[in-house]
């Protein structure tokens, strides 16, 4: 099967944002592991003066976790998907937080404001058509010595994660989204991290879009070898 991509998987993510909190609350770690990544980004002084970039911000998961770290930071959530940026405008946020809809690969809009203190991007590179030109996009939309931090699933390479993974999506996740009749969306997520990049080849990825100080730092728990954290800076 092929993946799904630009127009297709919006429609899938709209579908699915109706559950898809509920899916992800129930992953054990989720929120902690984003809130991990985005402290990576060593955010100065609760961000105050600053503005920050949520690409694939979805249902504004990610955007909490931003402002954990940064409650003073102004952040802009960008997401291809309508339906799930609806859920997340529905919670509470300051006024320094704003969503717009927007493919990750046609930025105008968002360039326009920069350039940005730090790009944080969860769950996102994988499921893109040409992730080496999103990638030099955000390295276009930093200002010099501004910090990136990817969330992302990146197989270590090991085969025990690959088995990891595969029992998790099928035994679990898969059998729950067939029910919410959202099956080809997670069929498309569970293939993508299988067919993405280990961590070594996405760091290597990092360095050619121009990005320096790379570092791939692991998460804890169950994802330990299956989700890492990319730091990087834009010199």
């Amino acid at each position: 099967m092929e993946p799904l991509r630009d127009a297709d998987l919006a429609s899938a993510f709209d579908h699915a944002s109706r559950t898809y909190d509920v899916m992800t609350s129930a992953s054990p770690g989720y929120g902690a592991h984003l809130r991990r990544s985005a402290r990576r980004l060593g955010l100065p002084d609760g961000g105050a003066g600053l503005s920050l970039l949520d690409l694939g911000c979805g249902t504004g998961t990610s955007t909490a976790a931003l402002l954990a770290t940064a409650p003073l930071a102004t952040v802009t959530g960008v997401d291809a998907s309508a339906g799930m940026l609806a859920r997340a405008r529905r919670k509470s946020w300051p006024d320094r937080v704003r969503f717009v809809q927007a493919p990750v690969e046609h930025l105008g809009t968002i360039e326009a404001d920069g350039p940005y203190d730090a790009v944080f991007a969860a769950y996102l590179l994988r499921n893109v058509a040409d992730p080496d030109a999103v990638l030099r996009t955000v390295h276009r939309l930093l200002q010099p010595g501004g910090r990136v931090s990817i969330h992302e699933y990146t197989l270590s390479g090991r085969p025990e994660n690959r088995l990891l993974w595969a029992a998790v999506m099928n035994g679990l996740v898969r059998p729950w989204a067939r029910l919410n009749r959202d099956a080809a969306l997670y069929r498309h997520l569970y293939r993508s991290v299988l067919d993405f990049d280990t961590a070594d080849v996405f760091a290597a990825r990092l360095r050619r879009a121009g990005f320096t100080r790379v570092r791939c730092l692991p998460q804890p728990g169950w994802q330990t070898g299956i989700t890492h954290t990319f730091v990087a800076a834009r010199p």
